[in-house]
């Protein structure tokens, strides 16, 4: 894909960079490998240029007359972040693609697109003729391009337009309540922020890759691109779960484009700022959209139950939560969560899900006191996100603390604590209780995958749990157990199978270390494990028959969020 810069200098030298990142996906991905062939051309003339940094160029050149910078763009990555082209669409995310002009930030910046016959393009930005027009870069970088020969379905929230473009189905096209139903998750969302409409009266752009499978989403200002598996969207809870993804990005319009960090005002394109408070930018959005859907009239109680039982499981199942701070997680971000190993579950938990655990806490807490979550958002909203003034951690724990002066204590020890705060307290208070499903097996600590050709691989190793105390590793071969081959999982199910195990401590006495005959580095090896209990394979969150009688209206009001 080739790309040009046209400008008018007004200096003798000019320098260009192309950023490092895109804002809402807090990863260093130097987009400057997919840029080549950079050259810069004035009334005819080749300009020389100097590679000043990594992603810069320096060059001299004559004021006030036209510059041409011209490169290419390898658009062959497709993420909601990155660029991908092909004979069926094109997709921009234009920090990837446009170059910034030092000293022209502020500038307006207008856009062309140059497609092929029968293709639009649907960008979230003002018409000015034949392109569109940014007041300034900000503005460009956060205005992704989808095109290609996709159908287009047009509604309103709150009288404000809204458009809708599938690329890979039409969606709205198969479910005709649709777009019914993806207004009121957006007026639920303003709802939830104290409003009567979307923060902007500018018209506002989804954009859905429907692949064949695929999961993810990055907000903008004025629009959102999401991606999405065919497969899970025929599943019985896959047009749920897409609805939520609505809710989480469309939310975003208000926690992060708007009611933002103050390390992200504004934005440095060029390096990584540590943002203390990923946390509630991402966590609180993230436990708040299971909950819109269900105050929106578009999904049930019981299936919101289903789906936060599955992230409260998740959570506890991750044992890295006993290893790094919710705090820790948001400042690590750059350099964790994005770059993820067969380690990171031990050593590791996401601001994403231990921030929707603390945010249900919170709420739930909050309730206790005659508040809720959605006070302090629609507080926060007020005092910082109207004005687009950036809000520091400190402004966050006086927020909730303003609420219960409890809170100016128990925040922060939460967020710098790798211990569980009372999750089975607060949800006694709404009458829910978490069920753990046991293993049939004895724990090893590992978690092992089958590979083609009868062979079984050590995907994960538990930090202190048997299999790592036994000297096992990752990618660790199994070959046998006890004296027993191994090859396929329904192996090590029988031979851990905890009933048997038992049967065979009574017989003897005493459990006792298996031997593991294993393969690392081609040579064959033995290891003594002691299996320890059974642990549960997950959690489910269920009504509690015995809980008092008033809880239900409390869950009542928790579902609706209001206080």
């Amino acid at each position: 894909m080739e790309a040009t810069l046209h400008h008018l200098p007004s200096s003798d030298r000019v320098v260009v960079r192309l950023p490092a990142w895109t804002p809402g996906s807090y990863l260093i991905r130097d987009y400057v490998r997919w840029l080549d062939s950079l050259t810069v051309h004035q009334a005819g003339r080749l300009l020389p240029v100097d590679r000043i940094d990594l992603a810069a160029w320096r060059f001299d050149c004559v004021p006030c007359q036209p510059l041409e910078i011209r490169y290419g763009i390898q658009a062959t990555e497709l993420t909601v972040r990155t660029c991908h082209a092909d004979g069926d669409h094109a997709f921009l995310a234009l920090a990837g693609v446009a170059l910034r002009i030092e000293e022209e930030r502020w500038s307006p910046h207008r856009l062309e697109v140059v497609l092929p016959p029968g293709w639009r393009s649907f960008v979230a930005l003002p018409r000015d003729g034949e392109g569109w027009m940014a007041r300034d870069y900000d503005q460009l970088v956060d205005s992704p391009v989808e095109a290609g020969p996709h159908p287009c379905h047009d509604f309103s929230v709150a009288g404000v337009p809204h458009r809708w473009v599938t690329w890979g189905d039409d969606l709205p096209g198969r479910d005709p309540e649709w777009l019914a139903d993806v207004e009121k998750v957006c007026l639920a969302c303003c709802r939830l922020m104290g409003e009567e409409g979307p923060p902007s009266p500018d018209p506002y752009l989804f954009v859905l890759h429907l692949l064949e499978r695929g999961y993810g989403g990055l907000e903008h200002d004025q629009a959102t691109v999401l991606q999405y598996g065919r497969r899970d969207l025929d599943r019985p809870e896959g047009r749920r779960r897409l609805l939520q993804l609505v809710a989480h990005e469309y939310l975003h319009r208000w926690n992060v484009k708007l009611l933002r960090p103050a390390e992200l005002t504004p934005i440095d394109y060029d390096r990584a700022p540590l943002v203390p408070s990923l946390w509630f930018a991402e966590g609180v959005t993230s436990y708040v959209d299971q909950l819109l859907p269900v105050a929106a009239g578009c999904a049930t109680e019981e299936e919101l139950l289903d789906d936060l039982g599955s992230d409260l499981s998740r959570f506890l199942l991750t044992p890295g939560r006993r290893v790094q701070s919710l705090r820790q997680s948001s400042l690590e971000a750059w350099v964790k969560l994005y770059r993820a190993d067969a380690h990171s579950a031990d050593s590791q938990v996401s601001y994403y899900l231990k921030g929707a655990v603390l945010a249900l806490v919170l709420d739930l807490h909050l309730r206790r006191h005659g508040s809720a979550l959605s006070t302090v958002l629609k507080g926060l909203w007020r005092s910082h996100g109207r004005w687009r003034r950036g809000y520091r951690e400190e402004d966050l724990i006086a927020a909730f603390a303003g609420q219960d002066p409890e809170l100016a204590h128990l925040l922060p020890a939460w967020l710098e604590s790798t211990e569980d705060p009372d999750l089975d307290g607060h949800l006694a208070e709404v009458g829910l209780k978490l069920v753990p499903d046991p293993s049939p097996q004895r724990s090893m600590g590992w978690q092992v995958e089958a590979e083609p050709h009868g062979t079984l691989r050590l995907r994960r190793v538990s930090r202190g749990g048997p299999a790592q105390e036994g000297g096992l590793a990752v990618a660790d071969e199994l070959i046998a157990i006890d004296g027993q081959r191994v090859r396929q999982l329904d192996d090590l199910a029988w031979l851990l199978d905890d009933g048997r195990l038992e049967s065979e401590e009574r017989l003897h006495g005493a459990s006792r270390p298996l031997p593991v005959l294993f393969c690392r580095d081609g040579r064959v090896r033995t290891a003594m494990v002691r299996p320890g209990a059974p642990e549960p394979e997950r959690w489910r969150l269920r009504i509690e028959p015995s809980a008092p009688a008033d809880a239900a209206a409390r869950r009542a009001r928790w579902l609706s969020l209001e206080p």
